[in-house]
C-alpha cells in the first residue's frame, strides 16, 4: 500500500496585539495600524484607552473619520496629576492584561499613560513595541522627556520615523536588532484621508488660501501669560486683516480668549476668529489649504510639511527635526519678535523650498505589522 506523508508544518497560531491609547492623537497614528492587522489572517487586536467613552476630546466624528472602530476598552482614568494618573492606568491596565491573552503590547508617543502601560506589559513578560520611538528634546525637565527614556528603555521592538531618531535610539545604547526605521505612521493616515477632507463651515466666506490657522495647546507656553500675550500681539498685529483661524479647545480657548480681549479692538476683532474644535476631516481640510499654520504642534507641523503649506512653530526644538531640515517648518521660540520676522516672510510668500523625507511613503503601519509577525 502506497502511502503519503505530509509535511510536519505547525498550524499558524493567532498572534495577539494590544494597541494602547492614552489620548486623542494616537488614534489618528494607530488607525492605518489597524487596517493592517485587519488584512493579517493570523494577527488579532484590541483597541485600549486610557480614558472614558466620554471624553470631550473624542467627538463623535473622529472613529467614523478615521473609519475605525471605536476602543474595546476604556480604562476610565481620569486625572489631572501626572503621578496619579500613572499608577491608576497601570492598576487598571494590569486588571486588563489578567483578563487578555496579548502577545505584543503596542504604546503610541510619550505620555504617562503611555510610560504606565509599557511598565505594566514588561512586569508581565509581554513583548514591547514603541510606536514613534527614539524622540528626544534633550530637557530631562520636561515630563515627557522622562516618560521617552523609560518606554525606549523597556521597549523590544523600537519603531523609529526617521535617521535622527534611529541614530539617538542607537547611541542610547539599545541593541541594533531592536530598531526599526518604518518611517512617519502621520502620513499613512495623511495619504488615506487627502481624498476625503471635507470643507469645514468656519470657512463659508473665507477663500482658500486666504487664512491663516493657528493652534496652540503647550502648558508651559500658556503658563506663561505675560510673554504669551506679546507673542499673540504680534500674530494679531501682522496678520492685519487676514483671517487667523483658531480651532482651540479647553484651557488653550480660555486662556488665549482672555489674552486676546486686553489686545487692541481694531487687531483682535479683524484676524483671530476662535472656532469650535473641528472634526478630523474638517481639520485636515483647513490646514491643507491654509496660507499658513502657526502651531505648538510637532504633529500639525508634519502635517503641514506634507500638505507643504509653511508652518512656524512656537518652540526652540521640535522631536521631528526632519521637518526643519527637508519640510516647511520654522522654529521661533517663544520669542514675539522671530514670530513677527516669520509671519512677514510667510504672508508676503516668501518660505524655503521644502521635500518630503524618506519613508513618508504611507506603507509604514504594513512595515510594522509585518515586522512584529515576522520577529516572534
Amino acid at each position: 500500500m502506497l502511502y503519503t506523508v505530509e509535511p510536519n508544518t505547525p498550524a499558524m497560531t493567532t498572534h495577539h496585539i494590544c494597541i494602547f491609547t492614552g489620548a486623542r492623537p494616537n488614534f489618528i497614528k494607530v488607525a492605518p495600524l489597524i487596517r493592517a492587522i485587519q488584512s493579517e489572517p493570523h494577527c488579532s487586536y484590541q483597541l485600549v484607552y486610557a480614558g472614558a467613552p466620554d471624553d470631550p476630546t473624542l467627538e463623535p466624528m473622529l472613529f467614523s473619520d478615521l473609519q475605525i472602530p471605536a476602543p474595546d476598552v476604556f480604562l476610565g482614568v481620569t486625572c489631572e496629576n501626572l503621578n496619579e494618573l500613572t499608577g491608576r492606568v497601570m492598576s487598571e491596565f494590569e486588571h486588563y492584561l489578567s483578563a487578555h491573552p496579548i502577545d505584543t503590547v503596542i504604546v503610541v508617543d510619550d505620555l504617562a499613560s503611555t510610560m504606565a502601560a509599557a511598565i505594566v506589559a514588561k512586569k508581565r513578560g509581554l513583548r514591547l513595541a514603541h510606536l514613534v520611538a527614539g524622540t528626544r528634546s534633550f530637557d530631562i525637565t520636561m515630563p515627557k522627556e522622562v516618560n521617552r527614556l523609560v518606554i525606549d528603555g523597556l521597549s523590544d521592538l523600537l519603531f523609529t520615523a526617521g535617521v535622527g531618531a534611529s541614530s539617538i535610539a542607537t547611541r542610547e545604547g539599545a541593541d541594533n536588532h531592536k530598531i526599526y526605521l518604518v518611517g512617519n505612521i502621520l502620513m499613512d493616515t495623511l495619504r488615506y484621508n487627502h481624498q476625503r477632507w471635507t470643507r469645514p463651515a468656519c470657512l463659508e466666506a473665507i477663500a482658500d488660501g486666504h487664512y491663516l490657522v493657528f493652534t496652540i495647546n503647550r502648558r508651559a507656553l500658556l503658563a506663561d501669560e505675560e510673554n504669551l500675550q506679546r507673542m499673540l500681539s504680534a500674530l494679531v498685529e501682522t496678520a492685519g486683516d487676514i483671517p487667523v483661524i483658531a480651532p482651540l479647545r479647553g484651557l488653550a480657548r480660555d486662556v488665549v480668549s482672555r489674552l486676546v480681549a486686553n489686545l487692541a479692538p481694531r487687531h483682535s476683532s479683524q484676524s483671530l476668529k476662535f472656532v469650535e474644535p473641528l472634526s478630523y476631516l474638517d481639520f485636515g481640510y483647513l490646514t491643507s489649504h491654509a496660507m499658513g499654520i502657526i502651531t505648538d504642534s510637532g504633529n500639525v507641523a508634519e502635517e503641514a510639511t506634507f500638505h507643504q503649506v509653511p508652518c512656524i512653530t512656537l518652540n526652540s526644538y521640535t522631536e521631528h527635526i526632519e521637518t526643519v531640515k527637508l519640510g516647511t517648518n520654522v522654529l521661533v521660540g517663544e520669542d514675539a519678535d522671530k514670530l513677527h520676522t516669520a509671519l512677514v516672510d510667510m504672508i508676503a510668500g516668501r518660505w524655503k523650498s521644502s521635500s518630503l523625507p524618506d519613508r513618508w511613503d504611507g506603507r509604514t503601519a504594513e512595515r510594522i505589522v509585518r515586522i512584529i509577525l515576522d520577529s516572534r
